[in-house]
């Protein structure tokens, strides 16, 4: 069983589940991953302006062996250029005529809402994109611009595990009502980056139900939230894994009560300890090296 898509407020469909070009990805070349993960049953790629492998993956969207029918192209515009050049620029660099979804990559890049949403309402217009959206967008921000928009943006796309899901809870509402879909980054961060918290037991024990992995039952998780999966790996296998759980039976309704209340307690406090004293380790660091940097300009 595959993936499937979803149906956008547009009309159009979107793969359910994309290959992510971001994160870890950032500034490189990701030619042969983005291949391995085409022939490893991937159709839908997720890139950004932010990201510099827009490049790369449209090299590798050329070399794969499936039509540019077949694939699904995402990437999003990230405030480096105006709006018109970053989606021309984009498509040069992609190498398509056309993406399939454009988004706004964060509302930190928007100076004026309105304005800068007709010019991604233009793009839908010109067929440059067939839908529009955003990411990370919150609540507020959101309904903000569903009022102006005439365009209702077709996806948002978040930071979404069980961590942060009680947060959240009112934006997929929202979005859901608006026929807005939601599609989740980072979800397997109770795994990757909060390891040892409360999530862990109940992931556990509905993987030993279902004899499957806990990165399965995380995004089976997502799945039962009606929300949309970017996620990524160097491995051919771990991407499998992923793939794999179109297959599994739905988690209960209590294994998936477990997990929301479960992390609703939060993150393990000793890794957030650990994630602000490396955060402020690298931020002494960064300005340990400008002071070295202006002291030797002034001595010389």
């Amino acid at each position: 069983m595959a993936f499937g898509t979803v149906k956008l407020n547009d009309g159009h469909e979107m793969p359910a589940i994309a290959f992510g070009t971001g994160s870890k990805w950032k500034g490189q070349d990701v030619t042969d991953y983005v291949i391995q993960a085409i022939e490893t049953g991937f159709s839908h790629i997720d890139s950004a302006q932010w990201y510099g492998t827009e490049d790369s993956v449209g090299r590798a969207i050329r070399e794969s062996a499936l039509n540019r029918s077949d694939l699904y192209i995402t990437t999003k515009w990230s405030g480096r250029t105006d709006i018109p050049e970053a989606i021309n620029n984009s498509l040069v660099q992609i190498g398509v005529k056309q993406v399939d979804l454009y988004l706004i990559h964060n509302p930190s890049f928007v100076t004026d809402l309105e304005h800068d949403w007709k010019e991604f309402e233009k793009i839908k217009e010109t067929g440059l994109a067939k839908s529009i959206g955003v990411s990370n967008f919150n609540l507020e921000t959101l309904q903000k611009l569903v009022k102006i928009a005439k365009v209702k943006p077709a996806v948002n796309q978040i930071l979404f595990h069980p961590y942060n899901y009680a947060e959240n809870k009112e934006l997929l509402e929202y979005s859901a009502k608006h026929g807005i879909i939601t599609e989740a980054y980072s979800s397997l961060f109770p795994i990757t980056r909060y390891p040892g918290g409360p999530v862990d037991a109940p992931v556990a024990a509905a993987a030993k139900r279902l004899n499957a992995t806990p990165t399965q039952v995380l995004l089976s998780w997502v799945r039962s939230k009606g929300v949309s999966i970017v996620t990524t790996s160097s491995s051919k296998e771990h991407l499998q894994e992923y793939l794999a759980v179109a297959d599994l039976p739905a988690l209960t309704d209590n294994e998936i009560a477990a997990i929301d209340g479960a992390g609703a307690k939060g993150p393990p406090s000793d890794t957030l300890v650990h994630l602000h004293r490396k955060k402020y380790i690298n931020l002494a660091c960064s300005l340990f090296a400008i002071g070295l940097f202006l002291w030797v300009q002034y001595r010389g």
